[in-house]
């Protein structure tokens, strides 16, 4: 048996996709284990909570929007921050550069310095 990865978070939606192909025998309980790699007591869990009526389109839709909500305030919290940084990055003093020496290149560099004519 292969060592089980972290714990997994099964989206409503997948849960009420997986039950409603089971019982329409689109995919059997063992090929949803083999293919999806979901125990099958946690497939049991999932059609027992599908015949009771707990798992619907509606709750499928609200655990949606609620992970949608969740990622928008992670990335508001991101530009948040990155609003501050750059702020920060504006407000700190940048060295001036140095002289520019109109005799040098940036690919040939500066312009060698003329040597006396005795030098041999």
């Amino acid at each position: 048996m292969s060592p089980r990865g972290p714990y997994r978070r099964h989206s409503m939606q997948f849960k009420l996709q997986l039950c409603q192909d089971i019982r329409n025998g689109v995919i059997g309980r063992r090929d949803a284990q083999r293919t999806y790699s979901v125990s099958a007591n946690l497939i049991q869990l999932w059609l027992s909570q599908f015949d009771r009526g707990e798992l619907n389109q509606e709750e499928a839709e609200a655990s949606v929007v609620a992970e949608y909500e969740g990622r928008i305030a992670a990335l508001e919290r991101k530009v948040g921050q990155l609003t501050m940084e750059l702020d920060m990055a504006k407000k700190t003093p940048r060295p001036s550069p140095g002289p520019v020496n109109e005799n040098s290149s940036i690919v040939t560099g500066p312009r060698i310095a003329p040597s006396g004519r005795d030098v041999k």
